[in-house]
């Protein structure tokens, strides 16, 4: 697996109706991508649910490496390029990822929470404990999907879960407001 988030930081006056708009003609077209589990097109208004300002962003859980890949390296990816300009892509190795166990089918939030990583902590047993905290999460009724990467650069966890529940603030961590989850491969996540 490979995980990966660009986001698009845009000016405060810009009209996010275009962003939605974006994604619901955009969206579908991932909707039977071979290699993606799934891939949230995601946005944050400023002063909603804790965000500063306007940000589009696409978050992807790709099964196959090599499909993320040819993403990169080709036309879809430059249509990206093409209309925001080329992000800086972060991408991550996950440890973890489930299906969620409940019957939610609408994504309407992500929440994305980071930790760093002490340079002493038991790793084995940290991942051990992530993937614990994972079945619980992914065991509740509004949870789609959750899954925790490991960033290597930062030696930091970034866990992301994806809920039926409206986007809220939390404390600590990033919320997103999801336009569309494109989910092909959702059903292969344990």
């Amino acid at each position: 697996m490979f995980a990966m988030q660009y986001a698009h930081r845009l000016p405060a006056d810009y009209d996010m109706q275009v962003i939605r708009q974006r994604a619901a003609q955009r969206g579908p077209l991932w909707d039977d991508t071979e290699g993606l589990a799934f891939k949230a097109f995601v946005l944050q208004e400023r002063g909603r649910h804790g965000a500063t300002g306007h940000l589009y962003a696409s978050v992807y859980l790709w099964l196959d490496p090599a499909a993320a890949a040819r993403f990169l390296m080709g036309e879809r990816f430059q249509s990206v390029i093409d209309s925001f300009g080329r992000p800086r892509v972060e991408t991550w190795l996950p440890l973890d990822a489930l299906a969620g166990a409940g019957r939610a089918q609408q994504a309407h939030s992500l929440l994305r929470e980071e930790h760093a990583l002490d340079a002493a902590v038991d790793r084995a047993a940290l991942q051990a404990a992530e993937a614990e905290g994972n079945r619980a999460l992914a065991s509740g009724p509004d949870t789609i999907a959750v899954w925790t990467a490991l960033d290597l650069a930062a030696w930091r966890l970034i866990r992301f879960t994806l809920s039926a529940r409206a986007p809220e603030h939390v404390a600590g961590a990033t919320v997103y407001e999801v336009l569309h989850l494109a989910k092909p491969g959702i059903g292969q996540l344990a």
